[in-house]
């Protein structure tokens, strides 16, 4: 299934109500640096990245942001998913606390950028690596 094909298959599916956490999954092919918003320009390696975020207006607008076309930058994820290749994303319906979910993250796997989505929580980052 291509890109579009899910997008529109997200776009049928997702009730606008919904809302929690979720976790983005991303696919870089090549290392490069990325300017990230008020973060500067930041070195990303190869690899698999993982988001947490959450969809506080429901995962209808997040995911058409995330698989449809960004037009306006807003948050630090929108500069990486310009460069990377959105695989999936997982939802977790009446979680809310995506802080707790980072922090969870961030004993499984390498954080690539400090203070990456979390300018709003106390977890380091909400951006995290594999190159697996």
């Amino acid at each position: 299934m291509n890109s579009k094909d899910f997008y529109t298959l997200l776009k049928k599916e997702l009730s606008k109500n919904q809302k929690g956490t979720y976790l983005l999954v991303l696919k870089l092919n090549k290392n490069k640096t990325i300017p990230v918003g008020k973060l500067g320009k930041q070195k990303f390696e190869k690899g698999i990245y993982f988001y947490v975020g959450s969809a506080k207006a429901g995962y209808a607008k997040r995911v058409l942001r995330y698989f449809g076309s960004i037009k306006k930058k807003k948050w630090h994820i929108d500069y990486l998913i310009e460069e990377a290749e959105p695989l999936g994303i997982f939802f977790m319906n009446n979680y809310s606390n995506e802080e707790i979910f980072a922090k969870e993250m961030e004993k499984l796997y390498e954080i690539p950028v400090k203070k990456f989505g979390s300018s709003d929580t106390k977890a380091t980052s909400h951006l995290f690596y594999t190159k697996k």
